[in-house]
């Protein structure tokens, strides 16, 4: 594919980062590429997707180089421009960084030699009850030793205030939309329902709505369960609620999931893809629901979730994966799959270039 304009999204304070960096600088000079750094911490505040690709030129490739976290930042702005975004892999614990740090202008080359393939991403949007905000006092807590956060959420143009429906928020979450106490020593209480029924009423320290691709983050960590990002859903999941029934709940895509604050419930912040962006009362509700628009994410082959899986978190490190011996997959086949498993997505048979997952 033509790449015309690069966006650049490093993690500043790491050494290998800045300098995988100059080499995506370099790549770029040789090609005739233009090349914007996007510095989301530039001129002591934060700011929209949208304000931050336009200083960049509304680049078609956005390049980032960290873990996870650099990923989101980068994810969220191409997402804004219908962009592909590329992860350069310098994390720790990640699952969404693709490409490790000394191949990254063969990366560059398979995307320009179009070598690459386009995994589809589903992202998740919000309508509200009320504009998000984030009350001054907090924010200069927040903003201590972190740096300062991303402003709140801005109204959709098209979207009428005060409808039924709520307002419609203009913001995208690749992870999770989250809803947390604020008070360390008093939970939230939301009641939560699924395609436009109530579930149940939680006291919890937070709920969290998440994609497929977020679901091996705080959802994760809070028990959820790991679904492939190849799937569809948004996965519901509480953390630590006060009652019996604490599993989370997979809801369908075209099945919103909405979230209100209870009138005996304490304040409740909103973060989105783990950054506090707003503040809802009792009584405010939000909706969360799969948005329209999907992230362009590029991978250089087929996308090895379950091996990455097993890796990350050590599940090869069980006594009795040890007791076993070397691991073999589940089908040691060198022949292709007969017909009527020819739909499947499974490993490329060693030497059959042409199959993919």
């Amino acid at each position: 594919m033509t790449v015309n304009r690069v966006g650049l999204v490093v993690h500043g304070g790491r050494a290998e980062a800045v300098a995988a960096a100059r080499t995506v600088r370099a790549w770029c000079a040789e090609h005739g590429v233009r090349c914007a750094d996007i510095d989301v911490w530039q001129e002591g505040a934060r700011h929209s997707a949208r304000e931050e690709v336009d200083s960049a030129g509304d680049p078609d490739l956005i390049v980032t180089l960290g873990g996870d976290g650099t990923f989101l930042r980068g994810a969220r702005l191409a997402a804004e421009n219908d962009a592909l975004v590329l992860g350069v892999d310098l994390g720790r614990v990640g699952f969404l960084t693709e490409v490790p740090a000394p191949a990254v202008r063969e990366a560059l080359d398979a995307v320009r030699e179009e070598r690459i393939n386009i995994e589809s991403r589903m992202l998740l949007t919000l309508r509200a009850s009320c504009r998000l905000e984030v009350p001054t006092q907090m924010e200069a807590l927040l903003r201590y030793g972190r740096g300062p956060m991303l402003p709140p959420p801005r109204v959709r143009s098209d979207c009428t205030a005060g409808s039924d429906w709520g307002v419609a928020l203009d913001v995208t979450a690749l992870n999770d939309v989250v809803v947390e106490k604020l008070s360390r020593d008093r939970q939230v209480s939301v009641a939560v329902y699924l395609a436009g029924r109530l579930l149940a009423c939680y006291s919890a320290d937070a709920l969290l709505v998440a994609t497929p691709t977020g679901s091996t983050a705080y959802s994760f960590a809070a028990g959820g369960p790991v679904v492939s990002p190849r799937a569809e859903g948004l996965v519901f999941t509480p953390v630590a609620p006060h009652m019996v029934f604490n599993r989370s709940v997979v809801a369908a895509p075209d099945e919103p999931v909405a979230l209100r604050v209870l009138q005996g419930s304490g304040q409740a912040a909103v973060s989105i893809d783990g950054q506090l962006r707003g503040v809802l009362s009792p009584g405010d509700w939000i909706g969360v629901y799969a948005a329209p628009r999907r992230l362009k994410a590029v991978r250089l082959g087929p996308t090895d979730f379950y091996g990455r899986l097993r890796e990350r978190m050590h599940l090869t490190d069980a006594p009795a994966a040890l007791a076993d011996g070397d691991a073999a997959p589940l089908w040691p086949v060198t022949t292709p799959p007969p017909a009527d498993l020819a739909h499947l997505a499974l490993p490329p048979v060693p030497g059959d270039a042409s199959r993919t997952c």
